[in-house]
């Protein structure tokens, strides 16, 4: 199997589930949110981050209502991990720093957090709430910081119920050409 069989693979058999108290699914959320990267002219290793940036949800596999338990499910790190055995650092840091780029937006943007859905307000809350000024600085000395940013603005914009966009497999040969590992086929 491919690494991008198995990206596709996990976010088929997983990617249907509900999406933490977001009106669309894990998988429709993906998409959305790859097909935004798509519409900015990122380049290939972005929109494979945008695409897989939630991977962490689908390999920890707890429920839905995890937030709710007051349970940070670290996903951005998982999915950095998971990526970065798989994916050169252009795919893997904005996943892991996704996060850190919601804390620094509400930090520097003092208007961003009214644009965030309720679920996103309240994982916000348990992944430490906005930076101060010396975690923004820092999060600003990172490689990848400005394509976390970037992942960050379409992650909140990709959860609309029924928005039409490309299905998972026309994104099989730029996982393809993105993936760092050699299986059989790459």
């Amino acid at each position: 199997m491919t690494i991008a069989d198995e990206a596709i693979h996990l976010m088929q058999a997983r990617g249907g589930a509900a999406y933490f108290g977001e009106p669309v699914s894990q998988l429709e959320h993906a998409l959305q949110t790859a097909h935004c990267a798509t519409e900015a002219g990122s380049p290939p290793e972005l929109v494979v981050a945008a695409l897989l940036h939630d991977i962490g949800h689908l390999l920890h596999g707890l429920p839905e209502s995890v937030a709710d338990a007051g349970v940070d499910t670290r996903h951005e790190t998982a999915g950095y991990e998971w990526l970065s055995a798989r994916f050169g650092p252009a795919v893997a840091e904005p996943v892991r720093d996704h996060v850190a780029a919601k804390r620094y937006l509400c930090r520097i943007e003092p208007a961003y957090p009214a644009r965030l859905s309720a679920a996103s307000l309240q994982s916000l809350q348990l992944q430490g709430g906005p930076f101060n000024h010396e975690e923004a600085s820092e999060f600003e000395a990172r490689p990848h910081y400005r394509q976390a940013v970037m992942l960050r603005r379409w992650d909140d914009e990709a959860k609309i119920p029924g928005l039409p966009v490309p299905p998972l497999g026309d994104y099989r040969e730029l996982l393809l050409a993105t993936a760092i590992c050699a299986g059989p086929g790459n």
